[in-house]
């Protein structure tokens, strides 16, 4: 089972663990920090969404549906029982232009707005050789407006021999709650590209920053570490999806999920 890519995950917790530099944080909370890491996950192994503990596929797929949709407004995700964005939302529910605005309404300077998601779908179908398929949360103009600047920063597409691969690059990430969200959503996102555009979703790329474990979920990291993986459930697309912005909930059926028990942690809030 050493080969079974959830390892590149707890591997990166193990590290932390063992080297990671103290430093403080923005919040109450200090972190064990490394800086420069990244992880492969080949989709021919399934869907990697992690068994070491039971991950909410629910959760994870509506926060996505979110994004992809391009809304500021947290009202979606509190009707879908989702509310750790409510501590950063101000009093109309809005975050600013954060991840899914930048996504699909990034604001040139001319002040026209510009589809990075569709233009970035347009390009793997029409000028797959690219080397600049390029989604990006980073406006650095719009910062100052974000109520969390983007953590998951941005995203870059591949498309070789008719397989598509995806990097996403974090500046910062939080190892214990946050990623494995991220690694279930970016692996989602690409099969629903691949799926829109003909291919095959091979391989998803993690480069982080900052990987951090708070000091508050040391204990949960060295419990779940010790932990033996099960195999990664699959996803499947169904349903008639031509677009990027047809998917709904029943269009992804999980099979085959198998999972330690949850382990609990408190979210830090910046």
């Amino acid at each position: 089972m050493s080969h079974h890519p959830e390892y590149e995950y707890l591997k990166l917790m193990a590290e932390i663990l063992k080297n990671g530099k103290s430093k403080p944080t923005r919040g109450v909370t200090g972190i064990k920090s490394i800086f420069g890491y990244q992880m492969h996950f080949d989709l021919r192994h399934g869907f990697p969404m992690l068994t070491t503990k039971k991950m909410p596929f629910n959760i994870l797929m509506h926060e996505l549906l979110w994004f992809v949709s391009g809304s500021s407004n947290i009202k979606y995700l509190q009707d879908h029982k989702i509310h750790y964005w409510d501590e950063f939302a101000d009093k109309d529910l809005n975050l600013g232009p954060v991840y899914g605005v930048q996504w699909r309404h990034w604001k040139g300077p001319d002040g026209k707005e510009f589809d990075q998601l569709a233009w970035a779908i347009d390009q793997i179908k029409n000028n797959p050789h690219s080397k600049g398929i390029i989604v990006s949360a980073w406006n650095v103009a719009d910062l100052k407006e974000m109520r969390l600047p983007p953590c998951h920063t941005m995203f870059q597409f591949d498309v070789t021999k008719g397989k598509l691969r995806m990097q996403l690059y974090q500046r910062s990430s939080d190892v214990f709650l946050g990623l494995p969200f991220n690694i279930a959503q970016y692996a989602l996102l690409l099969q629903m590209v691949a799926h829109v555009t003909g291919l095959e979703a091979r391989e998803l790329v993690v480069s982080i920053g900052n990987a951090h474990l708070y000091n508050n979920h040391l204990e949960q990291a060295k419990e779940q570490i010790q932990r033996t993986p099960y195999a990664f459930p699959k996803l499947k697309i169904v349903g008639d999806v031509k677009s990027i912005d047809d998917f709904t909930p029943e269009n992804f059926v999980i099979e085959d999920y198998e999972a330690h028990p949850h382990i609990k942690a408190p979210l830090v809030i910046l």
